[in-house]
């Protein structure tokens, strides 16, 4: 390629194979475009003007293209379609993701651990599990997640937001996964089997309880007297020895006691 020459509108000519070539420069970023209109859309992400505006609810964007797949969410159009299972979709790239649920490509890989997604969302999510990073916190009492989803489970428990109700007893729940794990009692279904002895669990962390009973693992000590349990609810049990605390009241007689049973 011949050696370019800057004019003072930001256009670098130069040629290929004889053939004129021109790039049009940002003066703001330096990044160059093939043709001057683009030069002119990426302008705006510097100065923010976005002539565009969807009749329908008022949302301006910066370029045409933009517009018209948001007016698809006004008009319900899904022009992409899935040829494995028909689904439709309102953007090529979404189709693009949604193929990779079919053909199990997994492009995105963790430098870490070598763990591979399907999506880069998915990744950035997943290296905050290296990085420690929790970008979203909570505004009541400062507490931080990485995830936003997270973050919006917790809130509920400053609002008492309980959106999540168990067709069975009217119980109602901040998030959908203990909503899930309730509908258990109702329906009698174990998922969480232990490999030793077979015996099955409604829940993961009751299994994962269990199975220091085959391993002999007692991670929770007493600050008092050094004994070991293996779960936290029997090291809390215990500790009433030592404070003498009796939680449980009899309502006949008022008298207290330390455990439930």
């Amino acid at each position: 390629m011949a050696t370019t020459k800057s004019s003072r509108d930001g256009v670098s000519r130069g040629s290929v194979g004889g053939f004129a070539n021109t790039l049009h420069r940002c003066e703001e970023c330096s990044k160059q475009f093939s043709t001057r209109s683009k030069l002119k859309i990426h302008i705006r992400t510097h100065t923010g003007e976005k002539p565009y505006r969807c009749e329908k609810c008022s949302k301006q964007f910066s370029d045409l293209g933009n517009l018209k797949k948001h007016m698809r969410t006004h008009t319900g159009e899904k022009p992409h379609k899935c040829e494995e299972c028909s689904r439709q979709f309102s953007e090529l790239g979404n189709l693009k993701k949604h193929m990779r649920t079919h053909t199990g490509e997994k492009p995105y890989k963790c430098e870490e651990c070598s763990w591979q997604f399907n999506e880069l969302s998915h990744l950035k999510k997943h290296v905050r599990t290296h990085t420690g990073e929790k970008p979203y916190a909570c505004k009541e009492c400062g507490r931080k997640f990485s995830l936003q989803g997270n973050l919006k489970t917790h809130m509920r428990t400053h609002t008492g937001e309980k959106s999540h109700r168990c067709e069975e007893c009217s119980r109602q729940f901040s998030d959908l996964g203990n909503l899930k794990t309730h509908m258990r009692t109702h329906t009698g279904e174990k998922p969480y089997k232990c490999d030793e002895c077979s015996k099955r669990f409604s829940q993961m962390g009751i299994l994962k309880v269990h199975m220091r009973t085959h391993g002999g693992e007692k991670p929770y000590r007493c600050d008092e007297c050094s004994r070991q349990f293996s779960d936290l609810v029997h090291l809390k049990k215990h500790m009433r020895t030592h404070t003498g605390e009796k939680p449980y009241r009899c309502e006949e007689c008022s008298r207290q006691f330390k455990n439930n049973a």
